[in-house]
């Protein structure tokens, strides 16, 4: 019986965790319910510059609770989201938006994907050239 009631008082407590959720509470306090929505959205489209994929909102480190509460004030400030958006980029670099725009220094990373493309749909295109040509030097053989 001992034995049993150690396994239950082992394997409980790991059972338990596995359901265990920590979140950060913000007990920011906004002038009006359509700002606190217009921060939260604004701050979800931010990425944790030290998280790897998470936004401001996701993360729970330390810096990504810094920032959102940054967001947040400014957004009581009255800044609108693009001078938002623009102040986080002159501190963090395109890195820290989701939504990068297309410019000289994001070229690539918009190009790179359609680059890749047409690389394979290039070499999809060679292929089968020369997989046709292949046959068809074959059944000219086979013929003569």
């Amino acid at each position: 019986m001992t034995k049993l009631l150690q396994k239950i008082a082992f394997i409980l407590p790991l059972v338990f965790s596995l359901v265990a959720k920590a979140e950060m509470v913000d007990t920011f306090q906004f002038q009006n319910e359509t700002d606190r929505v217009r921060a939260v959205a604004l701050a979800k489209s931010l990425r944790c510059p030290q998280c790897q994929n998470q936004n401001l909102v996701e993360s729970n480190a330390t810096t990504a609770y810094k920032l959102r509460l940054e967001v947040y004030e400014m957004v009581n400030q009255g800044k609108t989201d693009e001078e938002i958006i623009k102040i986080m980029t002159e501190r963090f670099g395109h890195f820290v938006n989701y939504k990068p725009p297309f410019n000289a220094q994001t070229w690539l990373l918009w190009g790179m994907p359609v680059g890749l493309f047409l690389i394979l749909f290039g070499a999809i295109v060679w292929r089968t050239k020369n997989v046709n040509s292949n046959v068809n030097k074959d059944e000219n053989k086979t013929t003569t």
